[in-house]
């Protein structure tokens, strides 16, 4: 399992990023933040220096990735089950947050990336000199922010930087409105450039996602554009439409082909292969199998490998189970390896490589974006049928299963199938869903969207905070519930997990900023407390 030395731990986020700006000006705060204190000689050729600062900023979006997302967000989507409780009788999967695993979502982002871009970019000068990379920034800004504050709500933003004391929070819709404003000016720079500059690509060599293609930031800024408007329809309608329609009609288009995939290069390893395949932490989970198998998904082996039955050091089942696929269900008293080491795991050996960039944002996720926002009225969105049968095409495509794509579409009668445990049927359940692939011109909205959301879930994969996101904010998929929730109460079996808590450091080094979160949340630290935008209402 991978963990961060308790050093990094505990370290106050906001004195790193702080300590960044005074490195600038001052060359201060050295002796103990040496990590994030880079020789500074370089500034006064910023043109060599600032390229030098994007590549780490990118590849960190996913830093610490097993504890700050696949053990919350991918296994509250509904994507993974870890096949093993690391020691612990009480931790995430049974609704006991370990605070240890959940704070790098949010003390990582801080000096790793805000930090960076808020201080050394802004420091340098970035934002007039350098427009175009200045655009790259804050989109990479938004994409990391927006990872925080759907996690946890409230969060510092418009103020990080500016005390070593306290760091008041910011509520989730005035970071919503700064997310906006900053893909205002990104996607004004980006254009800018573009028509001043065509074909020209002088970030090349700073970018491990579009390899400098600013025609695909262009798209990408785009889409984060419509993504974020989605979230908020239920809680603030006129500007989510508003920002939607922006969206839709905005110069350089969306993320559209299957080509367009915004993924990460890493630095060393894939970090789901590292976790599936070197740690052996990371197994499909029952609800993901649940529709992949019911629906005879052809993607379904480029996502999953079949159970193992054959190496005895993976806790192997029986040879009548060989071929087939089978998760785990959330909350299961799974044991100690290898008792469920056997399960399906993410496909390591093709798809999830340990050279794979990891993706963050797909075509195929716009296609399902528009395809609500026709069902929804809005300008722009084209006709939601033809949406939704090209979101699962973009997807297909993706991942070379476009042969079988066609008849997927056309299927009218394949549902989800029950889950049964092999090893233990108190985990068994039946189907919570009978809703079909193929599209229903006389459905109800309520049914048009979930089948929208839940094709959607299955083309995100393996991106669980987004798609824990989708589910929170619709209700789709409909998702096994826990088996064991241990919460004492302050999660809802069946509403499930809304957010998670804030970190034990913040109340350690930013107690004063912290109670501006808590009265901004609208409700008690925990998991069961639903975000701004999360409002328990119906979707229509």
């Amino acid at each position: 399992m991978k963990t961060k030395n308790t050093l990094n731990r505990y370290r106050n986020p906001y004195m790193v990023v702080f300590c960044l700006l005074a490195t600038l000006g001052l060359n201060s705060c050295k002796k103990n933040f040496e990590t994030f204190n880079t020789d500074q000689t370089a500034i006064a050729d910023k043109n060599l220096q600032i390229p030098t600062l994007f590549i780490p900023i990118e590849q960190k979006i996913f830093v610490d990735y097993q504890i700050a997302q696949n053990l919350n967000a991918d296994a509250y989507a509904g994507y993974s089950t870890p096949p093993q409780k690391f020691g612990r009788t009480l931790y995430n999967m049974n609704y006991v947050f370990v605070d240890g695993w959940n704070s790098a979502a949010f003390n990582d982002i801080y000096p790793d990336i805000i930090g960076p871009i808020k201080n050394k970019l802004a420091a340098l000068n970035v934002k007039s000199t350098l427009p175009d990379f200045w655009a790259i920034a804050l989109i990479l800004e938004v994409e990391a922010m927006d990872r925080v504050t759907d996690k946890f709500g409230p969060a510092p933003y418009s103020k990080v930087g500016s005390s070593l004391i306290s760091i008041p929070y910011d509520s989730q819709q005035s970071i919503y409105q700064q997310m906006f404003l900053q893909l205002d000016t990104a996607t004004t720079n980006l254009s800018t450039f573009i028509a001043a500059n065509p074909g020209k690509t002088p970030f090349a060599n700073s970018d491990v996602v579009f390899a400098g293609d600013y025609t695909k930031w262009l798209k990408l800024a785009n889409s984060l554009r419509l993504r974020l408007a989605m979230h908020i329809v239920k809680v603030d309608a006129t500007t989510a439409q508003a920002q939607a329609e922006k969206a839709m009609s905005a110069n350089g288009g969306l993320l559209s082909d299957a080509g367009d995939v915004a993924a990460i290069a890493g630095s060393g390893q894939n970090d789901y292969y590292v976790i599936t395949e070197s740690y052996t932490d990371n197994s499909m989970s029952a609800s993901i199998q649940s529709y992949m198998v019911g629906y005879n998904d052809p993607r379904l082996p480029k996502y999953f490998l079949p159970v193992n039955t054959t190496d005895a050091t993976k806790g192997p089942l029986p040879a009548q189970y060989a071929g087939q696929y089978l998760g785990i269900r959330i909350g299961s008293d799974v044991g100690s390896k290898p008792m469920y080491s056997g399960f399906s795991v993410y496909n390591y050996n093709t798809t999830f490589t340990s050279s794979a960039p990891e993706v963050f944002m797909t075509a195929a996720e716009v296609w399902f974006l528009k395809a609500e926002a026709s069902l929804r009225g809005w300008a722009g969105a084209g006709e939601a049928q033809a949406d939704y049968e090209t979101g699962i095409n973009r997807s297909m495509a993706q991942y070379g299963a476009s042969a079988g794509a066609a008849a997927y579409i056309a299927d009218a009668t394949s549902t989800p199938q029950a889950y049964a445990d092999p090893l233990n049927s108190v985990n068994n359940s039946p189907a919570l869903s009978t809703v079909t692939v193929k599209w229903d011109a006389g459905a109800s909205n309520e049914v048009k969207l979930e089948r929208i959301i839940t094709q959607k879930w299955l083309a995100m994969f393996p991106e669980g905070q987004e798609a824990w996101t989708e589910f929170r904010r619709t209700g789709y998929p409909k998702l096994f519930p826990v088996v064991n929730n241990n919460s004492n109460g302050t999660i809802d079996t069946q509403t499930q997990v809304r957010r998670l808590a804030y970190p034990i450091t913040e109340s350690q080094t930013n107690a004063a900023g912290l109670q501006t979160g808590l009265s901004l949340l609208g409700g008690p630290d925990n998991g069961g407390t639903r975000l701004w935008w999360d409002v328990a209402k119906g979707n229509f």
